[in-house]
Parts: structure tokens; sequence; C-alpha cells
């Protein structure tokens, strides 16, 4: 069963890694059939036979994921109803989050009203207050009619980043859109009746009672996501706590929270049937225990949102309950195998989660350390060995998904645990009734000394560590390092198993040599960051726009980047000028890495510019040489001020960078003005051999005459996908065409790696070179306009 488990995972996880999804014969099923084949006692019989088994549950893993694809592949929007006004109804399919102008939820469509128009079944809404109208209220469960705009899914792809058309697609999510406030929406129904909704129904009313409750309270937002899961009201400081601390787990419904939960019902159920003579002859108190601890079990699963940790306890305590109805042990590996595979045959997609190889591992780490073991200890002893297995364990995992690790999760979990899950936790559920929730008070003085805590910790200095993307190599080699060091007492050489892990930490990525830079630009939709490295040196210009009040891309986007690239320190950050898709990830960037030092057309006071330990203002003629490559500011002019120009995009920052005869030109948001001032003073200067095209493409940038200044060998366009502007134009686009430059697009292309020395420049687009199926395709170059 295991290792059957193990190669169906594997298959599945095979497929998810595919570029395009393969066709599949109609005869693919067949393969199970190997588990009819007889046993034989004869060891080649035996061994063939179990390597039979093995591919074809490889195989059986890898078609079934295939074919769930390609059914939820065929539910999508046509590229002719993009952008385009459509009457819908059906129902909120769950409990609807605020963003900072309004809603968002998921949205079941029952039928569609405009003629011609196909909506797949279930899609992604936003809302937006008008001050002009009164907001819209949907609720979990209500049926509404609504006019919406909608387009295919379509995320940015970066290195290290977060695949949203993935996310999309595991949820069944095949369109995502906004609710036109102008069109005809009305509530339909109040509340529907069906089990999934009324679920979701159930988690909105106990959120809207912990609001009324706490008010303010500071840590309501934690209270409301270890009771229904919505992760949404906590605040990005306290992940960020959660995260150096390494509690971060705790702070959403892990397994751990729905086990306690599972065990206190069956010892309650177990005591209270005892109690009772006629009970227990009728029925015995264990098997009635067990199965109120699933139903309990069950019960918070679907409530918290019916998350991948929360599935796999589910479904372990599933099976353990029915070994106990059959009167059957069962091995904790093959509960964890049995778990697996009714994970991803619910949910194939969810070997692309870091939850789903954490939550796994994590516990297949307890059975490794706690199991088989010939004789019981302490349960304190116990504990310890159980957080020592997890220090060690996760370190390969944690820096191959996050790059970082938590040097006091040790000290913090040895708190935090008890005090989340036997105190917090239990207190919150109960406060979920009404009767009870007077309790919540006590949880949240709990939860407050949980977190002066864990913020004692975090002021300490080297909290976390933080590094590069270890090659693939090297985290199988931690795995088994980490297995050699945690194995049993009497296993040879155990502090061996160092050995094996220290390639993940001393493995950097290679630098760029002299007179070479590895240039970036990242997809950050409708904005732009260019990350540039040399031997020795880092520069980041601009930060990208800020997508809400706490996400930005900065710590979504060019963070986890950086690190993974292996770079831990920028030497030089260029704010172009003051637009919000320009700075916008500023402030996380600052916080989240040293900056020596800031160059930027701000004014010195602004709020961008108030972490930075030194400052300057950009201007011609400043320059410099790092490793060989030269950098040189070529406007705005030395005597321009923050107000000098009617628009801010005429401040931006112009950097030239060359290595050789070869040269990369970054232009901010340049328009006319600033192009006339460049092409007057520095027409010699322009000629580029890639150019990171001005404002994004807009019409009011790239003159015909500075086109044919710079002839760029290869052009940028920074652009998110059907932005509202349009850019870039069509007319800009085919001046480019003209010229005989290559057109790339992020949009399009993603991220685009450049490497540039004396010989000239290599490109690679991040979308191509790890293309998955799933990923959205733009046909053409206006394609997203």
């Amino acid at each position: 069963m295991v290792s059957f488990a193990i190669l169906f995972s594997l298959g599945v996880w095979y497929l998810q890694q595919q570029a395009a999804l393969p066709a599949l014969p109609f005869y693919w099923p067949l393969p199970v059939l190997a588990l009819l084949l007889p046993r034989a006692r004869a060891r080649i019989f035996v061994l063939a036979r179990h390597a039979l088994l093995l591919a074809c549950a490889a195989w059986l893993g890898f078609a079934y994921a295939a074919w769930i694809a390609h059914d939820r592949l065929s539910d999508a929007l046509p590229d002719e109803w993009q952008g385009r006004d459509i009457v819908v109804n059906g129902i909120v399919a769950e409990m609807p989050r605020l963003h900072e102008r309004g809603l968002r939820f998921a949205f079941d469509v029952e039928s569609v009203a405009t003629p011609g128009a196909h909506v797949p079944h279930r899609i992604l809404l936003a809302t937006y207050n008008d001050k002009d109208s009164t907001p819209l209220q949907p609720g979990a469960g209500q049926r509404w009619q609504f006019t919406v705009r909608l387009k295919q899914p379509h995320g940015s792809s970066n290195p290290h980043g977060h695949d949203f058309e993935a996310w999309t697609l595991e949820r069944d999510i095949r369109a995502v859109g906004y609710v036109y406030g102008k069109g005809d929406n009305f509530s339909l129904a109040e509340q529907t009746v069906s089990p999934a909704y009324l679920v979701q129904h159930l988690r909105e009313t106990v959120r809207t009672h912990f609001n009324r409750t706490l008010g303010e309270a500071p840590y309501r937002g934690i209270l409301t996501a270890l009771a229904i899961g919505d992760q949404s009201a906590i605040a990005q400081s306290e992940w960020q706590l959660f995260t150096r601390t390494g509690v971060n787990h705790l702070m959403s419904i892990s397994g751990l929270h729905i086990t306690l939960l599972a065990g206190m019902i069956f010892s309650a159920v177990y005591w209270l049937w005892q109690c009772s003579m006629r009970l227990t002859l009728r029925f015995p108190a264990r098997k009635a225990a067990a199965l109120a601890g699933l139903v309990a079990a069950l019960f918070y699963t679907l409530v918290s949102g019916y998350e991948i940790p929360a599935q796999r306890t589910l479904y372990m305590v599933a099976t353990f309950t029915a070994m106990l109805m059959l009167s059957r042990n069962v091995a904790p590996s093959q509960m964890l195998a049995a778990a697996l595979m009714v994970v991803l045959l619910a949910d194939p997609w969810a070997v692309l989660s870091p939850g789903f190889w954490l939550s796994f591992g994590a516990v297949a780490l307890i059975f490794y350390v706690t199991a088989n073991r010939l004789h019981t200890q302490h349960w304190l002893k116990e504990y310890g060995k159980v957080q020592w297995a997890m220090t060690i364990g996760l370190i390969p995992p944690l820096l191959a998904l996050f790059q970082q690790l938590s040097l006091v999760a040790p000290i913090a979990n040895a708190f935090a645990i008890p005090l989340v899950s036997l105190v917090v936790v239990p207190l919150t559920l109960l406060g979920t009734l009404p009767p009870f929730e007077w309790m919540l008070f006590i949880a949240q003085q709990a939860m407050t000394l949980c977190m002066w805590m864990l913020g004692m910790l975090d002021d300490l200095p080297m909290v976390v560590w933080v590094q590069h993307a270890p090659p693939a190599w090297t985290i199988a080699a931690g795995i088994l390092g980490a297995a050699w060091i945690l194995a049993p007492r009497g296993f040879p050489l155990r502090a061996l198993g160092v050995l094996l892990l220290l390639p993940m930490f001393l493995l950097s990525p290679p630098a760029p040599a002299t007179g070479s830079a590895r240039i970036t630009v990242f997809d950050v939709g409708q904005g732009l960051a260019v990350a540039v490295q040399t031997a020795n040196h880092t520069l980041l210009y601009d930060s990208g726009p800020d997508f809400s009040g706490e996400a930005d891309s900065g710590n979504r986007i060019l963070l986890p980047a950086l690190r993974g690239m292996g770079i831990l320190q920028l030497d030089k950050l260029v704010l172009s000028h003051d637009d919000i898709d320009h700075i916008g990830g500023t402030a996380s960037v600052l916080q989240g890495m040293p900056v020596i030092d800031v160059l930027s057309s701000l004014a010195d006071d602004h709020p961008a510019l108030l972490l930075a330990a030194h400052r300057e203002r950009c201007r011609d003629g400043q320059s410099w040489e790092w490793d060989g490559v030269r950098f040189e500011i070529l406007h705005p002019g030395s005597d321009a001020g923050p107000k000098m120009s009617k628009h801010d995009n005429e401040q931006s920052c112009v950097l030239r960078i060359a290595s050789g005869r070869h040269s990369v030109l970054l232009t901010g948001d340049i328009e006319r003005l600033s192009e006339r001032r460049l092409l007057a003073l520095h027409a010699d200067k322009l000629p580029a051999t890639l150019l990171v095209a001005p404002h994004h493409g807009s019409k009011s940038s790239s003159s015909q005459t500075l086109v044919e200044t710079v002839q760029p060998r290869h052009v940028v366009f920074t652009a998110g996908y059907r932005n509202r502007f349009g850019h870039p134009r069509e007319e800009i686009l085919e001046r480019y065409r003209k010229a005989g430059s290559e057109i790339l697009r992020s949009d399009r292309d993603g991220a685009i790696g450049i490497v540039m020395d004396e010989q000239g420049l290599s490109l690679e687009s991040h979308r191509q070179a790890r293309k998955r199926y799933w990923q959205h395709t733009l046909k053409s170059d206006a394609a997203g306009s």
C-alpha cells in the first residue's frame, strides 16, 4: 500500500510538470487489472509482480491526473467574451472576503441570460464600492443575478513565484472578473438549501459573530482563522512574525488542531459511554468514541475550509475509525498512505502546494521517530523528540520552498503549540456558540500572551536564516541526511548525516562573470521592476505596483525571487518616479533586505523613503562602474526638482547599463518632453541592444524619433494582462516592428531573463522556459490589449 501510494503520487506530480497535456488512450485505466494478478511463490515472480504493480501505480497516477485535467480545462471562457458585459444567475459559492475596495468570492453559475455567451460553471468575482451607490452585500449560499465582465485566468510568471493560474485551476475557477456596478445586480433568494452552501453560510455566520463580539480586538483575525480558516483578516505584520518565529503552521487549521479536537471528543464520549452499562453492552465504548471523534473532525474540517492539512488529518482519522470498526490493526504508515491517495484522488493539483509536502512530510517524520519503538517513553521526552525531528527533518523542504529557516522555531513551538492548540483553539471553538461567547475574550488574552512571547523572540538578533534556493540534488541529499540523523539509536554514525545537509547551504548560484550583467525584467503586472546583478553587486530599478493595502509586488514577487536567486542585499535601489506602479513595493523591499543606497527622483520627505538608510536624487551625469559593467543616469537634469514638471512621468530616472558595445536602456515612464531632452543631449548614448519601452507602450511615449535613434534589437513591454489603459498600444508596437525590434511582453512572456556581456545578449522567457499545460497563452503581440 505504501509503495503503491508513493508511486501513484509521483505519477501525479510528473503530470503536473508537463508543458502540454498528453492525449490519453481510451484504455488508460486497464493497468489497474494488475492488482488482480495472483501471488506467486518463486522470488523472481514476486519481484516481477511487485515491479509491475509499482509501474502501474505511477501510470495510473499520471493518467488519472491527466484525465481530470482534460475535463477541467474543457470548461473555459471563450476569447471573444473577455471584457464584455454578461448577465449571469447563480449562487455565491463561498464566504465573501473583504479586499481594499469591496468583496471577493467564488460564484457558481447556474444560467447565462446574455444570448450567445458561454461562462464556466465557477468563476471568481470581485465587487467594487462606488460612493454614488449602495455597496452590494452578497452572502454565502445566496442566489444572485450579476452583470459581470470576465477574463481568462492569467497570473504573473516569475522565478520562485506563486502560480495564480495553477491556483485557479485547482479550485476549478475558470474565469475571473468583477461585477459591473451599473448593471442589473440583485438578490434572487436569501439562502439556497444545499449542504455545501449551508456550510459556507455557517462559516460566514461565525465570522459575523466574532466581528460583533470581539469588535476591534487586536487578534480577532487570528481567532477567526483558527475557527473557520479565514486567514484574510490576519495582518501582514502578524504573518511576518509567525513566519520569522516558525509558528505560522499553527495560525491556520492545522492537522494538529483537528487531531487534538478529535482526541478531546473521543475521550469525553468514551468516559460518558462507559458510565452507562446499557450503552456499553449495545455498542463498545471505544467504537462509539471513535465515531464521535470522526464526526468532530469532519465538522471542523468542513467549517475550516477543507484545506489540505485538514483533509490529510480527516482521512487518517477516518482510516483509524474504519479499522477500529472492523476490529483490525493498521500501521501508521498505511494510514498515511491511504490519506495520501484520497487527497490526490480528490485534488491532483495538491502536489503543487507547499502545504501538501510540509503536511505529509511532518506526519511522516513523526511516525519515523515514534512508531515501531520497543518501549514507550515519557510523554515529555517524546514531545522533545518530535520537536527535534521537526527542526531537523523540515530543513530541506523549507529551504526548497521558502529559502529561509526560523532559528528560534524550536523555542517558539515549545510554548506556542500547547498554548494555541490546547488553550486558544478549544476556547475559540466553544466561543462560536452564543452561550459561551465570553470564552472568546479568554482566548484573546491567551493569544495576547502568545504574541508577546513571540515578539520577544523576534527581537533577538539573527532570528531567521535566509539564503538562495538550493539545487534539487542537494535537497535530495538533505532529506537523506536528515533521515540519517533521526535514525533510531544504534544506527551507525548518525552524526555524519550533517555532511549531507551542508551542500544545501554551501552551494550558491554562480555569480555573473566580470564584465557581465544578469538582468531580470520581472512580470509584476501593470508596473515595472528590474534587477541587475554583476559579479559582486546588485541593483533594483523600481519596485513594481502596490496590489492592495498589505500585498504588493515587493513582498509577493521581488523578495521571494531575489532570495531564490541568491541576492540577499541590494547595493542600490533606483526609484524612477512617484507612480504607485513603480514604487508600490518599496516599503516591503526596504523591510525585507538590506539596501545600501536609494537613488530616486522623489522628494526627500516622500513616505517611500522613510526606511531608506541613505538616499540621494538621481540626476544626469551620475555614473559608476561595477565589476566591468558601467551604469549611467541620463535623466532628469541636475536642475530638475520634484515638482518642476506637470507630470511625475517626466521626472523618471533613465538608466543606461553597458558592457562593451552592448547596452540596456531603462526609461521609466518618460514621455515626449523627456524624450526630446534625451535626444538633444544624449543622442550618442541612446542606441541600445535592449530597451524597456517607456511608459509600458503608451501612445504618449516612444516617439518615432526616439525609436529610430535607439534602434533596439529587443524591446520589452511591461504591462498587465488586459489592463485598463490598453498598454502597449498597437501603433507603438507597429512602430517598433518597423524598426526591426524583437518584441517581448511581460504579460505574454513572463519575467525576461537577460545575460549581457561584451559578446552580446541572451534572453529567456520565464513563461516559455517553465511552461506548464495550464498556463494561459497570448496569441500575438497585441493579444492582451
